[in-house]
């Protein structure tokens, strides 16, 4: 059984389909990269797969139950967390109390919010500052982060809830390449935990360096789906979103990357 079956699924903006009848499976492990032009549908997908907006047909399967219709919080609670594209999080808190917020929320309905927190909440908050690297500035007030530390405060939040499912929407925008790596060996890391991962990247490098399969949109329909390798072989891929230079880059990339795997085997 897949971990994410979306069937079908479609959103319209009155006669501007954003995602027209687009399904895919995703086995539990796996990293799946999302690639495509601006305009592709790509973050409107995951705002259907994670409810911030409602698809106008098809479904949403998280490991064999349907969630169309769960609200954003309910999914939270089953097990899909996702970071945002936008940079944000609580300024007056310090990086601690801001991951401690999704931890104590983001597992389970909290109707009667306790006076103290469970030994356990503050355990899974130590661990996920530990497993970005945030665990040394961990009383710094979130307002005195670089770009860096608040994409990784982001994600710490996520791993906070446990999650069986992380969305991770363009979440190396904006960095240097040193930084870019940086996050790669975060998310490395967390996929190689067990956690299944679904990330929309623009930057290749990143992209083909973790995913295990690629997926790339194009008018809200499925371009090109398969192993990072085949990217630089489809016409229509380097045609429509690629182009001729980054086609090479990214045969170059999916070379190494198949090569390591080989000497790590």
């Amino acid at each position: 059984m897949p971990l994410l079956s979306c069937r079908n699924v479609t959103k319209a903006f009155g006669s501007l389909m954003a995602v027209s009848d687009l399904s895919f499976d995703l086995a539990a492990g796996e990293v799946l990269g999302i690639g495509g032009p601006n305009g592709a549908g790509k973050t409107t997908l995951f705002e259907m797969i994670s409810g911030q907006t409602r698809v106008t047909s098809g479904s949403v399967v998280l490991e064999g139950r349907d969630i169309t219709r769960l609200s954003p919080v309910g999914r939270c609670h089953a097990g899909l967390a996702r970071v945002f594209q936008l940079n944000t999080g609580f300024d007056s808190l310090t990086l601690r109390e801001n991951v401690l917020v999704a931890a104590y929320y983001g597992r389970a309905p909290r109707r009667m919010p306790g006076f103290r927190i469970p030994s356990e909440v503050g355990d899974r908050v130590q661990e996920a500052l530990c497993r970005v690297g945030l665990e040394t500035r961990a009383d710094r007030p979130a307002a005195t982060l670089p770009v860096i530390d608040r994409k990784l405060l982001m994600i710490a939040g996520a791993l906070a809830m446990s999650p069986k499912l992380l969305l991770l929407d363009e979440p190396v925008g904006g960095l240097t390449q040193r930084e870019i790596d940086q996050v790669a060996e975060v998310v490395g890391r967390v996929a190689a935990d067990g956690v299944t991962v679904v990330l929309i990247e623009h930057v290749m490098r990143f992209l083909v360096q973790l995913s295990s399969r690629v997926m790339i949109l194009h008018h809200g329909k499925k371009l090109y789906e398969g192993d990072a390798a085949g990217l630089s072989r489809d016409r229509d891929v380097v045609e429509v979103y690629l182009g001729q230079g980054a086609g090479r880059e990214v045969a170059r990339l999916a070379a190494g990357r198949e090569q390591g795997a080989q000497h790590a085997g």
